[in-house]
């Protein structure tokens, strides 16, 4: 058997999406880079993707691949729901876009409201970027203060206040781990954002409520991912959460859940599962259905502020007809029965390759909080856990994580590159059978 290495597994990938990768270099004398959305970047290039039906993907190259990115866990249904299609064929005879209202914007407002204990009222957007922005701006008139802090690896959006310290840098000073310094991740952002930012270390107890209580005349909001995602997956643990909520009702500030990802955890979201009620509520991704759709949701007191005259909140495409039809239609088939199959074949894909990996005293690792977006990693020795932000540069072989991915796509199944994934409801269990046996086949190759 031979080792599996970096440049082996590149390789495979280049010759195997070689029309992808032609048609990025086509696409980039039209479009920087070759395409809108470089964060799909899969190696040297994205997977150019035809079809999809279900839980999987046909690529321009000719593959059929298990889709395990589900556009960074969006299509929690899959590819091309009836449910959803249908929905959409039936709307879209009576007209695309008005601007008025539609019937459609009360009925998923109250799908919205009726699942999750901390939303009493909802408004809608084009993207959880914008719901980011929306919960900014209704915290800093509700509290009449301007800072926003967050954690460190926490992403909430590309928008100017909150695209800060998403990741660390070696060439940047990002302070201590007790004392994070925020870093702007992008060039163009003002210097007068990144003094605005409060900056924490997930899981931190004695360092955030320091911080926070330094810093408590001026902090309007705490906007957290009880587990994150694009900065890397970290869990925050229970009563961490728990002390947060009740250090900000203490200090005044405005407690965020960024549920974009996790609202996929259960019906009422991973608030739910920890049983804490935050003042407000991103929402994004799976409640459009597969559309563009954002939703800042909250307490009826807070909210207020949208309806006194003291913030306003306006876009072209806000509470879009087809976006709020296929999100309900997503929403209504996520009942019950269909998280719990999600959970359930989420449980078996960290319990069986876990307890497998253990068992060999292999460093590879399925980490999450347990519901239906996961990450894997090659830990640089077995037993590390990731439970800061920084804990990705001290603790994963990063090589070893991304030759996992690269084998994945080359065997036919289409992970998240940087080692997550996320199931969709059409998933089988063969298909999760697949899965699992295709990671165990690549980590016993890397360390043969």
């Amino acid at each position: 058997m031979t080792k599996l290495t970096i440049d082996a597994s590149m390789e495979n990938f280049t010759g195997r999406f070689a029309i992808s990768a032609a048609m990025t270099h086509s696409g980039s004398k039209l479009i920087p880079g070759g395409y809108s959305r470089n964060s799909f970047n899969f190696g040297p290039h994205a997977v150019f993707v035809d079809t999809g039906q279900g839980a999987y993907i046909e690529t321009v190259d000719g593959h059929r691949l298990l889709d395990l990115n589900n556009n960074f866990t969006v299509n929690v249904l899959g590819h091309n729901h009836p449910a959803i299609t249908s929905a959409l064929q039936e709307a879209i005879p009576s007209g695309i876009s008005f601007g008025n209202p539609s019937t459609a914007e009360a009925e998923l407002a109250r799908i919205l409201i009726d699942r999750i204990p901390s939303v009493d009222k909802v408004q809608f957007s084009c993207s959880a970027t914008e719901s980011c922005m929306s919960a900014i701006r209704v915290a800093r008139a509700y509290t009449g203060k301007t800072k926003i802090a967050k954690f460190e690896g926490g992403y909430h959006g590309f928008s100017d206040p909150l695209h800060m310290s998403s990741h660390t840098y070696p060439d940047h000073d990002h302070g201590t781990a007790s004392d994070p310094k925020a870093v702007p991740d992008s060039g163009g952002i003002p210097a007068e954002d990144v003094g605005n930012i409060v900056l924490l270390t997930q899981n931190d107890r004695i360092g955030c409520e320091r911080i926070l209580r330094a810093h408590a005349d001026d902090v309007a909001c705490l906007i957290v991912e009880l587990q994150s995602g694009a900065g890397g997956l970290v869990v925050l643990d229970q009563d961490f959460v728990e002390e947060l909520r009740a250090l900000t009702t203490e200090l005044g500030i405005v407690l965020v859940f960024d549920e974009t990802i996790s609202l996929r955890a259960g019906l009422g979201g991973l608030q739910g599962v920890y049983g804490v009620i935050p003042d407000l509520t991103v929402m994004g991704k799976i409640i459009g259905g597969g559309l563009p759709l954002g939703a800042l949701g909250g307490s009826a007191e807070v909210m207020s502020v949208l309806e006194d005259g003291q913030v306003t909140i306006s876009g072209t495409h806000h509470g879009h007809k087809l976006s709020l039809i296929a999100g309900a239609a997503c929403m209504r088939a996520m009942d019950a029965a269909a998280f719990e199959k999600l959970n359930r074949h989420s449980g078996r894909v960290m319990s069986e390759l876990n307890d497998w990996s253990r068992s060999r005293m292999s460093p590879f690792v399925v980490y999450g909080k347990g519901f239906s977006h996961m990450a894997y990693g090659y830990m640089k020795e077995p037993g590390l856990e990731i439970r800061t932000h920084r804990d990705y540069s001290r603790k994963l072989d990063g090589e070893k994580t991304q030759i996992c991915s690269l084998e994945l796509a080359n065997r036919g199944f289409f992970p998240v590159h940087r080692g997550e994934f996320s199931l969709s409801a059409p998933m089988t269990d063969d298909d999760i059978s697949s899965f699992i046996a295709t990671l165990k086949d690549i980590v016993v190759e890397l360390e043969s």
